[in-house]
């Protein structure tokens, strides 16, 4: 059995990741500390955001997925997909990161769709 962490606790591990690599990235919506999901934008600054889910695969390991498809898409795009998610499960949390190269500094496995 997979020991999981909190997920408040996973949120502030990456907003440190990313503030250990000089990249803002800040808690936009704050979920359930213990099991809420985590959703991750990846704000370009140019006008266009990738949006990371948690997914679970076959034998129950977690892995991140690009939730809006395998190219970066609209901010205003990027955002619609969260609010109805956030619509669909008000637990959920989403962690806004702003970098330029699209780096999204998750630690799991990242399925990049398409």
């Amino acid at each position: 059995m997979e020991h999981r962490l909190k997920s408040g606790i996973r949120v502030k591990a990456l907003i440190r990741h990313c503030a250990a690599e000089a990249v803002p990235a800040l808690v936009v919506r704050k979920g359930d500390e213990t099991a809420g999901g985590v959703f991750v934008k990846v704000n370009r600054l140019d006008g266009m955001a990738d949006v990371y889910s948690e997914a679970r695969r076959g034998g129950g390991a977690r892995v991140w997925m690009r939730a809006t498809g395998p190219d970066p898409v609209p901010e205003a795009d990027a955002d619609a997909y969260i609010g109805r998610q956030a619509q669909y499960d008000p637990d959920i949390w989403v962690v806004e990161i702003e970098d330029r190269q699209g780096r999204h500094f998750l630690g799991e496995e990242v399925d990049l769709g398409g």
